[in-house]
């Protein structure tokens, strides 16, 4: 088995050639989830640029250039005022549109640091359209494999790895983080070579018994050892002709090692109690997310696996793509039960802004979570979902807090400032306030029939609080209380609605957590 040794530099080391990056914008998360993923490419000087409803343009490689166009934007733009030193200073309009940067709201112009825009800056426009703020090391290109999503340059210039790895037959490292989607790299590699036409076979060398490892990998015949029963044919046998992806390489017993060396040097193996040599043509794929370069580990087969080294990047180097990837699980998991819009704009903040230790593994049993918490009619919190061990404070999470602008910013001469409100703890609830009064019983009926008579969604959307929407239905006349609803009538809507709570709850104007309480009660739901 032939090797090339060269390796493949790391997107993140590639990027380092050039001092000056474009500014990406990507749409991380929009209730038309056809529009996650499309992008905005500024230049790489200093400027402004104006974010608005209909300014500026958006879109894929595939798609039309379209602005964001989400009615709760505001037609006075959001200000993204890039400086010689490549910090961003964000600037809210004078407007009624929640601004909000990393989970954080904002009202005055705030500063954002080269590396908190290397981090991925989430810029939430009215709790309904979040967009990740980050550089771009390359342009937008089309370069699909597979499985592997996502639109920021840390993808692009992995997909290019792992499709320059698919045209040539070297032993391929595959190093990164637990959940980062090595497995899926290594699917993309095969399926993208000319061995495509056989099956990958995947061994996680953490699971192979210590003692039956060789056995497993190179085969041995009767009575090799003992319960040797019958002759049995390895993973690399099994794998003749088309690709062996060794997971976990890290973890290879020690006697094992040499023998992996062997076959890597000339293709040649010997099966467990064997009098001949056997051949193997399979390619080799190996990952791990350990460090290999200790003591431990057979260096010169290190130096035999490193002909051709990728780096997937983990989650929070490329936090562009986050949104993509829920999108592709609400889409593709069989999760069509859960309407996008029924899902929390808080609970998508934090997802957004969470660094993901566990990387896409984490992100994916986490989002299912969540759906289920919105199909049992509970509102999930990422706190209370999220694996506990791993939510915890990070320096990357510190480091992505905003800092107010600096006391001597100023906008460039051609634009108008916008009004700073002085917010403190005497005027914030006198601010809630008069929002509250602006607010009709309509906002707040259409508001409910929006998001399915679920009462924290329609509060997230009015951007109010969840007590402060409590006294507004209270005070509504438009909108029953269920202990107030005669037992017939419900059961007539509940019957007309098809047992479905939230079109019964649509039909008889009473909100649908309490609904679905009170048919419990009855006994007509589980």
């Amino acid at each position: 088995m032939s090797s090339v040794d060269y390796t493949i530099t790391s997107p993140v080391a590639l990027s380092t050639q050039n001092n000056r990056h474009l500014l990406g914008m990507t749409i991380a998360w929009h209730p038309d989830l056809a529009r996650i993923g499309d992008q905005h490419i500024g230049g790489i000087d200093a400027g402004v640029i104006e974010l608005s409803r209909f300014s500026p343009t958006f879109q894929q490689i595939t798609s039309d250039p379209l602005p964001i166009g989400h009615g709760g934007i505001s037609r006075d733009p959001v200000r993204i005022v890039r400086d010689a030193s490549d910090g961003i200073t964000i600037c809210p309009p004078n407007s009624r549109m929640v601004v909000e940067i990393n989970g954080k709201e904002i009202r005055d112009p705030t500063y954002l640091s080269t590396a908190q825009i290397e981090a991925g800056a989430i810029l939430g426009l009215g709790r309904a359209v979040y967009i990740c703020i980050h550089w771009m090391r390359c342009l937008p290109k089309q370069n699909p494999v597979e499985g592997f999503l996502g639109v920021g340059s840390n993808s692009i210039q992995t997909r290019d790895l792992i499709r320059l790895a698919a045209t040539n037959d070297s032993t391929v490292l595959l190093l990164g983080e637990t959940g980062t989607g090595k497995e899926v790299a290594a699917q993309g590699i095969h399926n993208l070579s000319k061995r495509n036409t056989h099956k990958l076979v995947s061994v996680n060398m953490a699971a192979l018994n210590e003692s039956l490892a060789a056995a497993d990998l190179f085969g041995a015949t009767r009575g090799a050892y003992t319960g040797a029963q019958t002759t049995r044919d390895g993973f690399f046998s099994e794998a003749q002709n088309s690709t062996l992806f060794l997971d976990e390489i890290g973890n290879t017993p020690a006697t094992v090692q040499p023998m992996l060396l062997r076959v890597l040097e000339n293709g040649e193996y010997r099966p467990l109690g064997a009098t001949r040599d056997a051949r193997s043509t399979a390619r080799l794929i190996t990952a791990t997310d350990q460090d290999l370069y200790d003591e431990s580990f057979n260096h010169a087969l290190l130096r035999r696996l490193e002909s051709f080294i990728i780096r997937i990047p983990p989650l929070r180097a490329r936090r562009e793509d986050i949104g993509i990837l829920l999108r592709d699980l609400l889409q593709n998991r069989n999760l069509t039960a859960i309407d996008a819009s029924q899902i929390p704009y808080s609970l998508i903040s934090d997802m957004l802004n969470f660094d993901w230790p566990g990387n896409i593994r984490q992100l994916g049993n986490t989002f299912k979570r969540a759906l289920l918490s919105i199909q049992m009619g509970e509102f999930p919190v990422l706190a209370n979902i999220v694996d506990r061990p791993k939510m915890t404070a990070s320096a990357s999470a510190e480091m992505r807090q905003p800092a107010s602008a600096p006391a001597n910013f100023q906008l460039p001469r051609n634009l108008t400032s916008p009004a700073k409100s002085e917010v403190t703890p005497d005027n914030e609830g006198l601010l809630e306030r008069k929002k509250l009064r602006d607010l009709t019983e309509q906002d707040v009926v259409d508001a409910m029939e929006k998001h399915q008579w679920t009462i924290q969604y329609a509060a997230d959307d009015l951007g109010i609080s969840r007590p402060s929407m409590y006294k507004l239905i209270e005070s509504n006349r438009q909108i029953r209380r269920v202990e107030q609803i005669p037992a017939a009538e419900i059961q007539e809507q509940f019957q007309l609605a098809n047992n479905q709570v939230e079109q019964c709850a649509s039909r008889l104007k009473t909100p649908s957590e309490a609904l679905r309480r009170h048919l419990k009660g009855l006994g007509w739901i589980t």
